[in-house]
């Protein structure tokens, strides 16, 4: 079983999420040849293959990039919703020649489009005509060879992108550009562990194989919700989850917001588990607030870093979930910045936490 079968809600932040990626490809697609078409034109560069002097320029130009737009939309398409799902068990080399071809195909087609939709329109031309003079300029003329590393280098680079943003989370790839973090800085943040409960007892009833399915599956689930209310992960550790917000009173709701939602979508697919696994995740949860060290750190392997007592605190406000018998803890930092009712949390005392010289407050909520 894949998490192909685990069921999302259907408006959920993640769809949105994807198609405003594909929505951004598609743009910028259409910018970036729009600029190329104007560079090549202005310097001399670029002998137009259809269009005529005595036609409108700004109706070709148009007609031209509303077909790029069109078939960027496909092609991101294709590459969120389609590829990601069908793919993500193919081989790096499979997946490479199978976009190829794709890319080549849309390419040729997109390139009919203009030529067709310009000769029709502009040009008024039979439809016969229209289709001889495609067939002539793009395949008795080197004219697909010249353009082909275009669209290659654009496809790479947009691959690049999404690989990237899927690797750190949304909104890092943009930092990484930048070279935000390429010298330690100092933010405040939510953090929050979420681990799985009695792993070793079901690791040992599923065998090795199967229990990395169900942890792929469990995870799949919490980082859902985590998505849902625009939550971080940091990293994915075993059958573990490290997610952040930046540190406000309105990213804390959303923290906890997020872990209801990922209990929804555990709710929605129990039959999946029960059938699967014949077991119903449960988890363990520790959030904390305070400042952390990011910055990037690596040479042949390069990756963010969260460092400081903030994320060592978080770490030991989760696994003191176990000695206290509560399923989420967290700090009196935490509980400021969500402004509960007395109702919806109760104090657990000052409790010594391990590593830590002094006790702190522990509060045990009630979601």
């Amino acid at each position: 079983m894949t998490h192909d079968h685990i069921i999302l809600p259907r408006r959920s932040a993640v769809r949105k999420r994807e198609l405003r990626q594909i929505l951004i490809i598609a743009i910028s697609w259409t910018v970036i040849d729009f600029l190329i078409f104007i560079i090549r034109f202005a310097t001399e560069t670029y002998t137009p293959k259809y269009e005529s002097t005595d036609a409108g320029a700004l109706k070709t130009i148009l007609l031209r990039e509303l077909n790029v737009f069109i078939f960027s939309l496909i092609i991101g398409y294709f590459l969120i919703f389609i590829f990601r799902n069908f793919l993500h068990n193919k081989s790096p080399g499979v997946n490479l020649i199978i976009k190829t071809l794709l890319l080549i195909t849309v390419a040729i087609v997109m390139n009919f489009f203009i030529y067709f939709t310009y000769s029709l329109l502009i040009e008024q031309q039979p439809v016969g005509q229209a289709f001889h003079k495609f067939i002539e300029n793009t395949f008795r003329q080197q004219w697909l060879l010249e353009k082909m590393p275009e669209w290659v280098l654009l496809f790479i680079l947009t691959q690049l992108a999404l690989e990237i943003n899927q690797k750190y989370s949304q909104g890092v790839f943009f930092n990484i550009i930048v070279g935000k973090y390429l010298q330690p800085r100092e933010e405040n943040r939510i953090i929050m562990f979420i681990d799985l409960k009695n792993s070793t007892p079901i690791a040992e009833k599923l065998g090795h194989k199967e229990y990395f399915k169900f942890i792929r599956d469990v995870i799949y689930c919490m980082a859902a919700g985590i998505a849902e209310y625009d939550g971080r992960v940091y990293q994915y550790v075993g059958d573990e989850i490290v997610a952040w917000w930046p540190s406000n009173s309105a990213n804390a709701k959303k923290c906890v917001h997020s872990l209801i939602e990922a209990r929804k979508i555990f709710n929605k697919n129990a039959d999946v588990f029960r059938w699967g696994y014949d077991i119903i995740p449960e988890y363990k949860v520790g959030i904390h607030a305070g400042n952390v060290t990011v910055g990037q750190v690596g040479i042949a392997k390069k990756d963010l870093v969260m460092s400081g007592n903030t994320i060592n605190t978080a770490a030991r406000i989760r696994s003191a979930c176990t000695e206290l018998n509560q399923k989420i803890l967290v700090s009196k930092e935490v509980i400021e910045l969500l402004g509960m009712k007395d109702w919806q949390s109760e104090s657990m005392g000052l409790v010594d936490l391990k590593g830590k010289n002094e006790d702190i407050e522990l509060f045990a909520l009630k979601i």
